[in-house]
């Protein structure tokens, strides 16, 4: 038997449509976005430290972009993304000490993440706005 037929009657891997989805894949998923959106948002504040390192002029224009109403939202999501990666890199630590590794225990982890993620940005964004 060639190479070519051992390939051509190998089991092709099923596709991720036909999974069910889980609350610990959608925050796989989610972790690993908002680890991109990490790098974009730190690309921001370098820009703006440099702005701000740079003359007035340059300062103005990122502090303007940035507190446009854009700009605040690009900050919040910026902000959520921050601490829902922190907190699903503590959910990985629980795992890697052995414990929450049951279903139910999963789940809840996966759960908590999300909710205490969009609470304490809520959070954050307040103190955020009543400091400012």
């Amino acid at each position: 038997m060639s190479n070519a037929d051992v390939k051509a009657n190998r089991p092709l891997s099923p596709h991720i449509w036909i999974y069910r989805w889980r609350m610990t894949m959608i925050m796989s998923i989610v972790h690993r976005i908002t680890g991109m959106g990490l790098y974009f948002g730190t690309a921001l504040l370098a820009w703006w430290l440099m702005a701000a390192a740079t003359s007035e002029h340059a300062f103005r224009i990122a502090n303007g972009f940035l507190g446009s109403w854009f700009g605040i939202l690009i900050l919040i999501g910026f902000t959520w993304a921050l601490i829902h990666h922190l907190l699903g890199g503590l959910r990985h630590f629980v795992w890697d000490t052995g414990r929450g590794m049951g279903k139910p225990a999963r789940d809840n982890l996966a759960i908590a993440n999300l909710v205490a993620s969009v609470v304490l940005t809520i959070i954050v964004v307040v103190i955020g706005f009543m400091v400012a």
